[in-house]
């Protein structure tokens, strides 16, 4: 008389990989499924009662992690159709996103460098306002009056203005600025 030996979960990891692969029709997936196959059956081990069949158990937990996984996947997929709706309903169409996209881009590229520079790496680079100011070697106040110039620019595109710099300098050419208003006239009064 031949004693028979009770499977082994090593021993049947060949016929739940088999059937894996019928339910997922994919070997990575089928890889997966028994990969969660085996973490269940390990977390759930008390609850095997003595003289029950490993094999059926094990194909049972499979079973039923495949079915979970249907599940989640159906439950995913409504609300990724949810999403991309909302999203549709919420954008513009592309084309006007295309063009905002072109005349925000011209209006940065038209920013003087050092605001761009200071808006590139606050807003693009993530820098803190301190690290940008490091990196271009000023204080932060001029870090945060360049950013404040070139964010008010920027802002000028939702007016309709146009964003200017302002005229080149010549070298060796002093700038002048208005400091009183008025005319002559009244200022000799």
């Amino acid at each position: 008389m031949m004693l028979r030996k009770r499977p082994d979960v090593l021993d049947l990891m060949v016929p739940l990989r088999r059937y894996a692969r019928s339910l997922t029709r994919d070997s990575t997936q089928a890889d997966d499924l028994v990969h969660d196959t085996l973490v269940r059956a390990l977390e759930r081990q008390g609850s095997l009662r003595p003289g029950t069949n490993l094999r059926t158990w094990l194909m049972t937990v499979l079973h039923n992690a495949f079915i979970d996984d249907q599940r989640r996947r159906k439950v995913e997929a409504r609300y990724a159709d949810a999403l991309g709706q909302m999203s549709e309903e919420a954008t513009p169409p592309a084309q006007e996103g295309h063009v905002r996209l072109a005349q925000v881009r011209e209006a940065f590229q038209r920013l003087p460098a050092e605001q761009r520079e200071a808006l590139h790496l606050v807003t693009i680079e993530g820098l803190a306002y301190q690290e940008a100011a490091d990196v271009l070697g000023i204080p932060i106040g001029t870090l945060m009056s360049r950013l404040g110039r070139a964010r008010a620019a920027l802002r000028n595109i939702e007016s309709g203005a146009a964003a200017r710099p302002p005229a080149p300098e010549e070298p060796g050419r002093p700038r002048l600025r208005v400091v009183e208003g008025g005319s002559p006239s009244a200022r000799a009064s």
